[in-house]
């Protein structure tokens, strides 16, 4: 595959994430951070948003699974992953934290429960689809092409 192809490759999968509510503006901007004096800033970002995601997962899941919930407790969990997630523009597990976050406030175990399992599917699935878009970059950039910036 040339890398042109390669190219409308990574612009027509990156356009598929935003249709799909995978990604949204935030990760725009992201992009437009990124420079030449740091190139690897938007794998360095998302990778660090795994790394915070999966601990405060097994956070959540640990105190969801005490006798006694502590909803205070599992509510600053799910308020942090929201953050994140929306700081990096992963809209459907921001989406999945404020329904998660309802049943919370609700101190509805069983719905907490159900919200994690949610949860963990989204953030599953967008960390595989930011997976398959940093292996088309890097075979871009191996191939002496440039990243197709969105707009």
């Amino acid at each position: 595959m040339d890398v042109d192809q390669m190219q409308r490759r990574f612009a027509d999968y990156t356009a598929s994430l935003f249709r799909e509510g995978f990604l949204d503006v935030q990760f725009t901007q992201l992009q437009q951070l990124q420079d030449e004096s740091n190139p690897d800033f938007v794998v360095e970002v998302v990778s660090l948003f795994f790394e915070d995601s999966e601990r405060l997962l097994n956070d959540l899941g640990k105190a969801l699974d005490q006798q006694i919930v502590d909803f205070k407790k599992v509510d600053a969990h799910v308020h942090q992953l929201k953050g994140s997630s929306s700081n990096m523009g992963a809209q459907r597990v921001k989406n999945a934290c404020i329904a998660f976050r309802n049943f919370g406030e609700m101190q509805n175990s069983k719905g907490c429960l159900r919200c994690l399992q949610q949860v963990k599917q989204e953030y599953f699935l967008v960390k595989n689809k930011h997976e398959s878009l940093f292996r088309l970059e890097q075979q871009i950039l191996a191939a002496g092409g440039s990243i197709p910036m969105m707009e």
